[in-house]
């Protein structure tokens, strides 16, 4: 596994639209029909990044927490899925069953809305406010495989939390890391 760091969209970019096939349903889903009132997170994830295995269980728990507070989550997998089938749209719908995710899991064919993103990781977090404006573009927090930290969230949390109070959200965000998006 490549340790790849995000690359940091500018705070204030405006969120790139899309419509994906959402895997756990069939349906193609759009940036607007699944923002949130509040805010939306989009995430870059996959089936097998130790990395995003590492923080599933948070990812579920962030967006229940925060479902309630007007931010919705989005997870969209971008991976090249003829050199890795691990992460076709099947394999996609099993594992979101698999890890109850309360979060639409959308399939990336053609890695234009991965590229539109500057998405470089997996996991790879964008936050946007009501207006679809980034205001955090980086971690989850410090834990990752085998480095020994809790999982806390606290980071990403931080901002969210931010976000619904409407109080100023730390410019200084470090970037995700994982296993970089697997280019076709």
């Amino acid at each position: 596994m490549a340790l790849t760091p995000s690359n940091m969209l500018p705070l204030g970019t405006k969120a790139p639209d899309f419509s994906l096939i959402d895997t756990k349903d069939d349906q193609i889903k759009s940036l607007n029909d699944l923002k949130g009132n509040t805010g939306t997170l989009v995430m870059f994830i996959c089936n097998h990044c130790p990395f995003v295995i590492h923080v599933n269980e948070q990812l579920v728990q962030l967006a229940n927490d925060y479902k309630t507070k007007g931010i919705h989550s989005i997870a969209i997998s971008s991976n090249d899925v003829v050199n890795y089938p691990q992460d076709g749209p099947d394999k996609m719908k099993t594992h979101a069953e698999a890890n109850h995710y309360p979060f639409p899991y959308l399939y990336d064919e053609t890695q234009d809305v991965a590229k539109a993103y500057d998405a470089a990781c997996t996991p790879d977090f964008f936050l946007f406010d009501k207006d679809l404006k980034l205001v955090y573009a980086g971690q989850l927090d410090d834990s990752r495989p085998g480095n020994g930290i809790p999982i806390t969230g606290k980071d990403l949390r931080a901002a969210m939390d931010a976000l619904v109070n409407k109080t100023a959200i730390k410019p200084n965000q470090k970037p995700s890391m994982g296993c970089n998006i697997k280019w076709k």
